[in-house]
């Protein structure tokens, strides 16, 4: 082998690429899989076991041979490199300051801390899950009222909602405050999720007290609540380093081929991401976090930060701290704050690893058991449900979920316009979707291969029958079907008669349905998938009704506020074009002569 910089590939004895490496000497670092006691077996065990020969590719440089590898990774997918599949965004909140009235929003995006280079929005995060961010944003409206409509509903409400009563929302909607007022709350808001704080604690506990001290002890305790929001807000992400420093804490845990890695990010002198990975690899440890750290920070995938503790040093870390931009510092620490750190993401990774692999554990055994229920040839390891939604006999949409071991696999899920249907009609809906699923996923289809071993259907008989008719028309003839339907029970609890739901499971060709006992583990599996069936296809539809366009928008003349105001005054667009030229000029900025040729508009179309 050459000493020299490059890659190198190891193959089984078909070609195909088992991992795709690096090196600065590629000798050197070939000969570093050999065990230490020189007798000359490798290892890794599954270079050992399938193995057959190495490729290698020169480079001039070390960080062509960092690119060339991050090329071919992508190219080969060998099933022992690192890849992060989770990791593709980050999830913040957005403040537009483009808006009239800013709000917070949900977003997912790629280079946290920095603002979006269009326009005026300011990023704040990444948080480590939508409930801890969900969380954040409930406390913070506690302490400052902004609102958090969308502006479909800002735009037409006549009168304040809940939250204005309740005291979390200023109600900008009706004009309960200005536009001067609202950016003083924003503006407050923002030094908030930046941290700073002590003025408004100082404030709220003043007002604490003194509310106390006159006996409104009602009023007290309000002040009280939002003085422990501001802190949950600013403090509930978790712990606070000393310093300042940008800083990333990667620690992990390994059973066996399973290996978990756990990221904790501290950025201006607090925790700001908490995150897992898992992949299977049976890399030795130094190896492995050289993958890690590649995956994680390079191509821009994540911002690099100004130091990395790690458990050890990565392989040919001189290498990765001058190809991440020669400014990160790799960091083993021996103890004191940065080893509490490394201890922190330690425990979190081993706690996510026995979660994980507990839930496959009672997974596998549930599939087991739903095999053994439904008379199955073998354990379904792929489980596909769809759902119907419409708005009366418009806008027809579908949704397709999948689960593989009893855990939703969002990279399966399918959303379907309705093209042959017209009208409601559920059979015929359900019969459309299924089949074009099952075809696409068949011989043939755009994803051949991709077909389920069991799809569940959400309804009866007849919704089970519509669904083999289209099984048996896209030709999918190995993939199992089973019916989920609530039926009225009477029980008896505590001697006397109740009515309660039960669900039945209805199999192709059986004249009576299944019973699923109350409380069991397979009753909850399938109400879990329907309900993410049903939450996927609502929301799906929710997008698409958020498209309608209301006749007043293509009035040339009428913009968001007139129209507001039109709809406020006659409650609707029929409303509008029912009345007459005077009672439109009677609203204001309207003339006679925009009067009339709204209703010529709205009477002609």
């Amino acid at each position: 082998m050459p000493r020299r910089p490059g890659v190198y590939l190891f193959r089984d004895q078909t070609g195909c690429v088992l991992y795709i490496g690096k090196a600065r000497d590629l000798r050197a670092r070939l000969a570093s899989y050999r065990r230490p006691g020189g007798d000359g077996r490798l290892s890794i065990q599954f270079l050992e076991r399938d193995a057959r020969s190495v490729e290698t590719i020169v480079t001039r440089t070390e960080s062509e041979a960092l690119l060339l590898e991050d090329t071919l990774i992508k190219q080969h997918k060998p099933p022992h490199n690192v890849r992060l599949k989770d990791d593709k965004s980050f999830l913040m909140l957005r403040l537009d300051r483009g808006e009239r009235f800013p709000r917070f929003k949900f977003v997912r995006a790629h280079n946290p801390g920095q603002d979006k280079p269009e326009g005026r929005s300011r990023y704040f995060g990444p948080f480590a899950s939508a409930r801890a961010v969900r969380r954040t944003l409930a406390d913070l409206h506690r302490v400052v009222p902004l609102r958090d409509c969308p502006d479909s509903v800002l735009n037409h409400r006549s009168r304040p909602c809940l939250k204005f009563q309740i005291g979390i929302c200023s109600a900008p909607c009706v004009d309960e405050i200005d536009e001067v007022a609202y950016g003083q709350l924003v503006e407050r808001a923002v030094r908030i999720l930046s941290g700073d704080t002590q003025e408004l604690e100082e404030d709220l506990e003043e007002r604490m007290q003194a509310a106390s001290k006159a006996r409104e002890f009602e009023r007290a305790g309000r002040w009280r609540d939002r003085l422990q929001a501001l802190r949950r807000t600013v403090e509930g992400q978790g712990v606070r380093p000393r310093d300042r420093v940008a800083r990333d804490v990667l620690n992990f845990a390994r059973r066996g081929d399973d290996a978990v890695v756990h990221c904790l990010a501290f950025r201006e002198g607090r925790l700001s991401e908490s995150r897992s990975h898992r992949f299977r690899s049976q890399l030795f440890d130094e190896e492995l976090l050289h993958t890690v750290v590649t995956a994680l920070y390079s191509g821009g995938r994540r911002q690099v930060p100004e130091e990395i503790v790690l458990p050890a040093l990565p392989t040919a870390d001189d290498l990765l701290s001058k190809t991440l931009g020669g400014g990160v510092k790799f960091v083993v620490p021996a103890g004191g704050d940065r080893r509490r750190m490394l201890d922190i993401a330690g425990e979190n990774a081993r706690v996510r690893l026995d979660s994980l692999v507990a839930e496959e554990e009672t997974g596998e055994l549930l599939m087991e058991e739903l095999a053994r229920l439904l008379d199955l040839e073998a354990v379904p390891e792929v489980i596909d449900c769809f759902d119907i939604s419409n708005l009366q006999d418009s806008h027809l949409v579908a949704s397709r979920v999948r689960f593989r071991r009893g855990i939703a696999d969002r990279s399966g899920y399918r959303r379907f316009k309705l093209r042959e249907v017209e009208g409601q009609d559920d059979f015929a809906s359900m019969r459309e979707v299924v089949r074009r699923s099952l075809h696409r996923g068949g011989s043939g289809g755009q994803e051949e291969g991709d077909l389920p071993d069991l799809v569940v259907i959400d309804g009866g008989k007849g919704q089970l029958g519509s669904a083999l008719e289209a099984r048996d028309e896209a030709g999918a003839f190995s993939v199992a079907f089973v019916g989920l339907a609530k039926a009225r029970a009477e029980r008896r609890v505590k001697g006397r008669r109740t009515q309660a739901s039960c669900e039945r499971l209805f199999l192709p060709g059986a004249e009576s349905a299944i019973e699923l006992p109350r409380h069991s583990a397979l009753l909850h599996l399938f109400e879990r998938i329907r309900n993410e069936a049903h939450r996927f296809a609502i929301t799906y539809h929710r997008k698409e009704r958020g498209r309608i366009v209301s006749r007043l928008d293509s009035i040339p003349g009428v913009g968001p506020a007139l129209r507001k105001a039109l709809l406020r005054r006659f409650g609707s667009v029929r409303g509008v074009q029912e009345a007459s030229v005077e009672e439109l000029a009677a609203v204001p900025r309207i003339s006679a002569e925009r009067a009339r040729a709204i209703l010529e508009h709205l009477r002609g179309s």
